[in-house]
């Protein structure tokens, strides 16, 4: 730390706390001195301040000590008394605002960074002109009646040597009673006499001659001569001119202008000798007087007593607030200016003895203007010195605390004690503290208050650690005080420090009251283009109320109004743009029918088109690769687009208030670079030469008239409060060239001019490079090579419905249009739903209206049956070209396969000819979205017969899940020549509603034939009639016709439902596949599927028979026989038909019982042959089933006789393997030998099935009731 005597506040303490000289002088001498710009004292003012006297002094001791420094202070007799309250609050006023107009300048430039000024010296944080007016402010309270520093030490009486009778001058004005007649000043002080020769008017032998008089009038000690202006012409330029700081309104040239080297050098030994030989000493004389007479009147314990018993009684009377009690022949005056000339000759120990010996005097006689004024000096005293840090402290805040009593009569000595106290602290680094003192002194006057708020807040930032938000907040305060005393450049200069604080830091609601106000600012002192571009900084203010936001955004747009011109704005915050949602949407070989289709994700596309764009020469180089080795190599990682085809930006516009917002004119900016060589190259082969480029630029900001090499797309909307718009810009290059997207520009109440720039921003790009990792720079996704034309195809689809039921059966027509005269060829199409679409064989459309074409007996070939695809990819003929205005309209079918969102993809791929070298080929992409609802919902049982072996049972459960429509039953069919299907009860009783509506369920039952020729091991199909495969389910319209399910696009249709509701590979061929079809009721309302279905088709594919027994089997023979048992035995002959319906080989063996375990003895009749047994009528065997393990399922009843046993003639035991879904054929005998009914279903049939290689099951199937009728013949 820097000692006290060297700080900064030690400095101005040896200036302002010095002797004080009166000047008397002629008006000739001023007149002398004005030829140089100056007056007399403030000629002399710079050589007061002595830094290297080095005079002894002795005062109170005989120890001799040396003055090193020492000031003195000249004043005018005029000047010396107490100034004038108004005109010293002017000439502060006057100090702020010529501070503030040498700083108009620097308000252009921006605010300084924290760190710069944290980085600082302490010298050079705070403005250099609070230091000149803390010492006006000080200077305000100059000569009063309670101090002595004040007082004049001596008078100069000056006179010129051209005044007549200089001797009568100085006589004359030192007989003037030039001193204040109040009495505090003593008028007894020395006289020194000068006389002034001026070089250019008056004469060296008369100037002697009045130098000699004076000396032998006045003495020669105290006369002295100064020979001035040596300079003839007057125009002598001092390099360093001392005068150039305390003489600032007027040039610096003119200033002592007619004084060489030499005066000046005069001057200085002049004042050197003034104070060092006469100022000096006589104080020092002064000093010891005082103190021998002090020391035998006050020093002392007898005279101490002496003087409180004298002042006994004086605590009781009233305080002295008012003019003074004291003159300057008091003994408490005489100690008072003991003390302020032992301070002022640096004596500061005698000083503070003095300042003690008058304080309890001034307490007793409640003197507290005189009290608190001993106060300050022996603070200060303390301070100089450097003794105690307490003491000095104290002392102040006891002044400052007293001053502040007295009321409005102290305010401004508590303001000067104030200043000096806060200087005092920073001196010692307690900056924390000054910042305090400086905020209790800030009084009731605004302008006064913006001062030393600003001086506090530098206290804050030299803190350490700095406190830099207090430094902000007092600044802003300090800001507000000095707009409402319409110091606009200093409240504009503390917003700008304000704003280094707060712009790194989230307290958005200060920031926006500095930059909004800070705005206005500007405005007012027409610096408007500054103005504005502090009013952009609060545009983004969404958390601030809306009653705020419009204050904000009116003002703003009327200072823009007041430039009168257009500003270009780059980042502006209004409308707030989401780069994240930055997408680029172009098309190179990859072209797009629709905005959806463009947004797909590339990997969707990719996937699709794999099968359909060719491979080049090498098998694992893509279009990609290609383009690169074709491209010029600075263009390798630009993107490629076409002349005459847009390039699409997406983005986000946010309006971050709550009011709502215009915005127009937004449009992209760009530019277009055309290289010929570049170009030539692109249009041929690659080639190593290259000539020197001839390039041309084209900006969109520049081209605002006349022919463009592209074109952009321009939009204007408005935002609500808080509201986000995805906007669409587009870019149309008509040349070749390098095409560049730079950024986005738009307008704001036709006069700001939004710019911003896409350097430094992630870009999505829809046309990602394929497989290769995404490294896009954003140069790159906005960076395009821009070839010339190709043919492009356009495509559509008509009456494509948004909303289709399950199941719905639509017939579309594709077209197709290419506008370019170049054709194209080889039309090839891929889609991503075969179960959902399916194009038709022919270009030709339906002569017979839908659905009727689909319809038995109708010979469109539209509906032939479908040639087999091998391939998921649809080629056109290759005589189909396209060029012009001819158009290509190509039949699809559309069938909603199950319910939800569907997403369909189509990608259709192209040729062309002599167009571009790096472009052969074009794809266009196609993408739509349908919504499915719930239909029918349809599920089958299959249930084989016990009776017949190639007969099963189906039911048929059918449950309507939509939620308001109604649906007519139309037709069943089963797929397939090897399946008939039959009704097993009429068709008014399936359905009696004739409609089934919402939420209903229904359930009906079909037999079904297995029309397969059995008996050996290779089994043929037998060819069905078509009507036998088909079920009609409606009574209406008897003679309308079914539809045909072998024909396209049912056939194909079903195809896709089989591959897709199970396996494709080894199908079982024990299944059996149905289409149901339907139709939508009339009665249902057409609000949720506005385009009413003509057709429903429900598919339902790989239905398996219902059965866990892995054979199937039937015992055939006659049912009735007659024979003549009187001559032999009945022998009758039996085949047994068994079916391994697994696929896995089975063991089957068949073990046969002569008796049966149940079976009663016969009962004889009469009238009746013995042995009959119970005959089942028609209806009851009807009603037999079987289980599925073929146990028996009923037993004759208990009435029935019991019969004499048969035997089984043949094998007892039989054991065959049959191979997988494969027949065979056992024979089998029985003897009877009595008439009579008999059951042969006394056998049991064991298997054994080897599914896989290890894996095996076994089981036991009871055979099947098989009553045999025997008759005795006549």
């Amino acid at each position: 730390m820097v000692e006290p005597v060297n700080s900064s506040f030690g400095k101005m303490l040896l200036e302002e706390v010095s002797p004080v000289v009166m000047v008397l002088c002629t008006p000739l001498v001023e007149e002398t001195f004005l030829k140089n710009g100056l007056s007399f004292v403030e000629t002399l003012k710079p050589f007061c301040n002595f830094r290297n006297i080095d005079v002894p002094v002795r005062t109170s001791s005989d120890q001799l000590y040396r003055l090193k420094k020492f000031t003195l202070r000249l004043f005018y007799a005029s000047d010396i008394r107490q100034p004038n309250v108004e005109v010293a609050k002017q000439r502060l006023e006057h100090v702020i605002t010529q501070a503030g107009e040498k700083d108009f300048q620097d308000l252009k430039f921006d605010p300084p960074q924290i760190t710069d000024i944290l980085s600082n010296p302490e010298s050079e944080i705070a403005p250099s002109w609070f230091q000149y007016y803390n010492k006006e402010l000080i200077r305000t309270l100059s000569f009063s009646d309670h101090e002595a520093f004040d007082h004049p030490v001596a008078c100069l009486l000056v006179v010129s040597s051209k005044d007549e009778e200089p001797i009568n001058k100085f006589v004359d004005l030192f007989n003037s009673n030039r001193l204040p007649t109040d009495g505090t000043m003593d008028p007894n002080i020395l006289k020194h006499y000068l006389l002034v020769h001026d070089n250019q008017d008056a004469t060296t032998e008369r100037t002697s001659k009045v130098l000699s008089e004076m000396r032998s009038q006045f003495g020669s000690n105290e006369c002295n001569l100064l020979c001035t202006n040596s300079s003839k012409e007057g125009n002598v330029d001092h390099q360093a001119n001392p005068w150039a700081s305390f003489k600032s309104s007027v040039s610096a040239d003119k200033l002592g202008c007619a004084l060489t080297g030499d005066d000046i050098v005069e001057i200085k030994d002049l004042m050197q000798e003034f104070a060092s030989r006469h100022i000096i000493p006589y104080m020092e004389q002064k000093v010891r007087e005082l103190n021998q007479q002090i020391s035998a009147t006050r020093k002392g314990f007898r005279n101490q007593i002496k003087n409180l018993w004298w002042r006994k009684g004086k605590g009781d009377g009233p305080d002295v607030t008012k003019g003074s009690m004291y003159t300057y022949s008091s003994t408490e005056s005489q100690i008072r200016i003991l003390g302020d000339y032992a301070f002022m000759l640096h004596d500061y120990e005698l000083a503070l003895s003095s300042y003690r010996l008058i304080l309890t005097d001034y307490d007793i006689d409640k003197a507290w203007k005189h009290y608190a004024g001993v106060q300050e000096m022996m603070g200060l005293a303390y301070f100089i010195s450097d003794q105690s840090k307490k003491e000095s402290e104290y002392c102040m805040e006891r002044a400052f605390s007293t001053y502040m009593k007295l009321g409005k009569s102290g305010f401004q000595n508590a303001l000067r004690c104030g200043l000096w106290w806060a200087e005092m602290l920073k001196a010692r680094d307690q900056h924390k503290e000054a910042a305090s003192v400086y905020f209790r002194i800030c009084g009731e006057e605004p302008l006064h208050a913006a001062v030393m708020l600003e001086q506090a807040s530098y206290c804050f930032v030299l803190t350490k650690p700095a406190m830099l938000h207090k430094y902000g907040f007092h600044l802003v305060l300090s800001g507000d005080h000095y707009k409402n005393c319409d110091q606009v450049n200093h409240a504009i200069r503390t917003y700008k420090s304000a704003i280094s604080v707060y712009k790194s830091t989230t307290w958005s609601h200060i920031k926006d009251h500095i930059y909004f106000h800070i705005g206005q600012w500007y405005a007012i002192v027409g610096m408007h283009d500054v103005a504005v571009r502090n009013m952009l900084k609060v545009l983004d203010c969404g958390y601030q109320s809306k009653a705020t936001q419009e204050i904000f955004l009116r003002d703003f747009f009327d200072i823009v109004k007041k430039t009168g011109m257009k500003h270009e704005v780059v980042g502006l915050k209004l409308p707030v743009i989401n780069m994240s949602s930055l997408q680029v949407i172009y098309e190179d070989h990859r072209t797009y029918a629709s905005q959806a289709s463009a947004l797909v994700e590339e990997s969707i596309w990719q996937s699709l088109e794999d099968d359909i764009i060719p491979s080049l020469n090498s098998g694992k180089s893509n279009w990609l690769e290609l383009q690169s080795k074709l491209l010029p190599k600075k263009y390798k990682e630009s993107n490629v687009c076409v002349a005459g085809e847009s390039v699409k930006v997406d983005l986000e516009f946010k309006n971050p208030l709550l009011i709502s917002t215009s915005i127009t004119s937004v449009s992209l900016i760009c530019e277009l670079t055309t290289n010929s060589d570049d170009l030539k190259l692109v249009d041929n082969e690659p080639s190593s030469s290259s000539l020197g480029p001839e390039i041309s630029t084209e900006h969109n900001q520049v081209t605002t008239s006349g022919f463009s090499s592209f074109t952009l797309s321009e939009v204007d909307f408005t935002l609500g409060g808080g509201e986000k718009n995805l906007v669409r810009l587009t870019v149309t290059p008509s040349e070749e060239g390098i095409l560049k997207i730079v950024g986005v520009r738009w307008e704001l109440s036709g006069s700001i001019v939004g710019v911003h720039y896409f350097q430094s921003v992630p870009v999505k790009a829809k046309t990602a490079r394929g497989r290769r990792k995404n490294k896009l720079t954003p140069t790159d996704a906005l960076k395009f090579l821009v070839i010339k034309s190709l043919p492009r195809l356009e495509g559509s689809i008509d009456h494509l419905p948004e909303k289709l039921y399950a199941g719905d059966l639509r017939y579309l027509v594709l077209e197709l249009r290419n506008k370019s005269e170049s054709p194209i060829k080889n039309l090839k199409m891929k889609i991503s739903h075969p179960r959902f679409l399916s194009p038709g064989n022919h270009e030709e459309e339906l002569t017979t209206e839908f659905p009727d074409c689909l319809k038995k007996g109708d010979e469109q070939n539209i509906v032939q049956h479908e040639t087999n695809r091998t391939s998921s990819v649809f080629a056109f003929p290759k005589d189909v070209s396209l060029q012009g205005d001819r158009s290509l309209r190509w039949p699809l079918w559309l069938r909603a396969a199950i319910p939800g969102t569907i997403s369909l993809y189509y990608t259709i791929y192209y040729e062309m000819e002599n167009v571009s070298s790096i472009m052969k080929y074009r794809t266009l992409r196609m993408h739509y979205t349908l919504q499915v609802l719930p239909s029918l919902q349809t599920s089958f049982e299959i249930t084989p017969s016990p009776s017949r072996l190639q007969e099963f049972l189906v039911r048929m459960d059918i449950v309507n899940r939509a939620n308001s429509g109604c649906f007519q039953i139309h037709q069943l069919s089963t797929v397939g020549c090897r399946w008939g299907i039959s009704l097993l009860q009429p068709v008014d009783t399936i359905l009696p509603s004739k409609s089934l509506l919402a939420g209903q369920a229904l359930s009906c039952f079909f037999m079904i034939k297995d029309c397969r020729k059995s008996g050996t091991e290779d089994e043929e199909i037998m060819s069905l009639p078509p009507s036998q495969t088909d079920v009609k389910l409606f009574t209406q319209d008897d003679d309308e016709k079914l539809f045909d399910i072998v024909s396209s696009p049912l056939a194909s249709f079903h195809d896709s439902e089989r591959s897709c509701q199970g396996p494709s590979v080894q199908v079982s061929p024990n299944t059996v596949d149905f289409i149901l079809i339907s139709r939508l009721a009339k009665s249902s309302s057409p609000s949720v599927v506005p385009d009413l279905p003509k057709i429903l088709t429900h598919h339902s594919c790989h239905n398996s028979i219902r059965s866990s027994s892995p054979l199937s089997w039937s015992l055939d023979g006659p049912q009735t026989i007659h024979h003549d048992f009187l001559t032999s035995l009945c022998e009758i002959k039996l085949k047994m038909v068994i079916r391994n319906t697994s696929e896995g080989l089975s063991s089957v063996t068949i073990n046969t019982n002569d008796c049966l375990p149940d079976a009663a003895a016969p009962t004889s009749s009469s009238g009746n042959q013995s042995g009959w047994r119970y005959v089942p009528t028609v209806t009851e065997e009807m009603k037999l089933t079987s289980d599925v393990m073929g146990s028996r399922l009923g037993k004759p009843p208990s009435s029935m006789e019991s019969s004499p046993p048969f035997i089984w003639s043949g094998l007892s035991s039989t054991k065959v393997q049959i191979q997988p879904l494969s027949t065979t054929e056992i024979p089998l005998q029985i003897s009877v030998f009595s008439p009579g009914i008999y059951d042969l279903s006394s056998y049991k049939l064991n298997w054994e099935l080897s599914e896989h290689e290890s894996a095996t099951s076994s089981g036991t199937c009871q055979g099947y009731p098989y009553y045999l009728t025997v008759l005795q013949s006549e």
